[in-house]
Parts: C-alpha cells; sequence; structure tokens
C-alpha cells in the first residue's frame, strides 16, 4: 500500500537548518504533486510547500526564501530544506500526496522539529 515515511526532525537552534526527507513506496513521486504541511504546538495544521510535477514550486509567504523542497526521482523521495529556523517554525511536518486540487490523499506520520 502508499505509504510516506519521513525522517529528518529533530531539535536545532533558532538560525540553523535542517533538512527532511520523505520516502514514498508503491507509487512514483514524479506523478504527482507532493506538498509539505506542518502543525505547530496549538495552531492549525498549515501549507507549507509543494512541488509540482513538472518540478514547479511554490511556498507560503511565512517560509518563502528559507525553506526548498526537492524531489530526487531516482530515489523516489522529496525533500525539504529549512533553513534559517525561527522558534514559530516549531512543529509536525508532514509528507503529503496531491490527488487533485487543494486535496490530499495520502499522508505521513510527521516528523517533529523543534527550533530553541
Amino acid at each position: 500500500h502508499v505509504q510516506l515515511v519521513e525522517s529528518g526532525g529533530g531539535s536545532v537552534q533558532a538560525g540553523g537548518s535542517v533538512r527532511l526527507s520523505c520516502a514514498a513506496t508503491r507509487y512514483t513521486v514524479g506523478r504527482y504533486c507532493q506538498a509539505w504541511f506542518r502543525q505547530g504546538p496549538g495552531k492549525e495544521r498549515e501549507w507549507v510547500a509543494d512541488v509540482a510535477r513538472d518540478g514547479t514550486t511554490d511556498y507560503s509567504d511565512s517560509v518563502k526564501g528559507r525553506f526548498i523542497i526537492s524531489r530526487d526521482d531516482a530515489k523516489n523521495t522529496v525533500f525539504l530544506r529549512l533553513n534559517s529556523l525561527e522558534p514559530e517554525d516549531t512543529a509536525a511536518y508532514y509528507c503529503v500526496r496531491s490527488s487533485g486540487y487543494w486535496s490530499f490523499d495520502y499522508w505521513g506520520q510527521g516528523t517533529q522539529v523543534t527550533v530553541s
């Protein structure tokens, strides 16, 4: 069955960087739009970034210029590089497959990023 497995989270100091990975199984990531969402403590889940099938990327205003989403088709993996981290970036980060416009059908279990 389809699975998305995130890794790479952890604790980091403000101003630091971390790279999250999302390994997909049972489908080809390059054939779907892939997104990252996050949910901070006491906050609603929010969309962070996505990479379309053609490689086009898009970012929320809160992370634009600091985060980078990418995809490695050979590894069937999606990445999210988090730079210039701020305490407000503390959240569980989720890798998600898009099944259509603003429609998401598979979610990973999440990986925690804590910025202090």
